[in-house]
C-alpha cells in the first residue's frame, strides 16, 4: 500500500516534459541541435530555466523560432544573435566575452587572486609571530 502511495506522488509530483510532441522536429540531427540550442537560452519568464526546461509561453514561441530557423538554414551563432538582439545578452546562460561583460569573466580570478594574497599573508603573519617570541 506504502509503495502504490509513493509511485503515485512520485508520478503525480513529477516534473511535465517542456517539450511539446508537436513541437519535435523530424530531422533527428536538427533535433538535436535544437535541444542543445534550448538549452543554452534563459527563459526570460522563469529565468532560472532553459526554454527547453521552461513551460511558459514564451518559451515555446522561442523553442518555435529556434526550430524554424534551422529549418531555415540559420547557424547556431546567428539564431544565437538573433535571440540576443531581440532580448539582450541576459538570454544566454554563458554570456560572450566583450568588452562589456569583460569584468564578469574576470571577476572569480581577482577573487581568488585576492584570497590567494590574504592566505599567504595571514599564514606569513602567523609564521612570523611563532619565530619572533621566545620560548621558556
Amino acid at each position: 500500500m506504502m509503495a502504490r502511495l509513493l509511485i503515485l506522488m512520485a508520478l503525480v509530483l513529477a516534473p511535465a516534459y517542456a517539450l511539446d510532441p508537436g513541437e519535435a522536429l523530424a530531422d533527428a540531427a536538427l533535433e538535436t541541435r535544437a535541444r542543445a540550442l534550448s538549452q543554452e537560452l534563459r527563459c526570460m519568464v522563469c529565468q532560472n530555466q532553459s526554454i527547453d526546461d521552461s513551460d511558459a509561453p514564451l518559451a515555446r514561441d522561442l523553442r518555435q523560432f529556434v526550430r524554424a530557423r534551422l529549418l531555415a538554414g540559420d547557424s547556431d551563432a546567428a539564431i544565437r544573435t538573433a535571440v540576443v538582439d531581440r532580448y539582450g545578452e541576459f538570454a544566454l546562460f554563458r554570456p560572450r566575452i566583450a568588452p562589456h561583460t569583460l569584468a564578469l569573466w574576470a571577476m572569480p580570478l581577482f577573487i581568488l587572486l585576492f584570497g590567494s594574497v590574504m592566505a599567504w599573508r595571514l599564514v606569513g603573519k602567523s609564521a612570523r609571530q611563532n619565530t619572533s617570541t621566545p620560548r621558556q
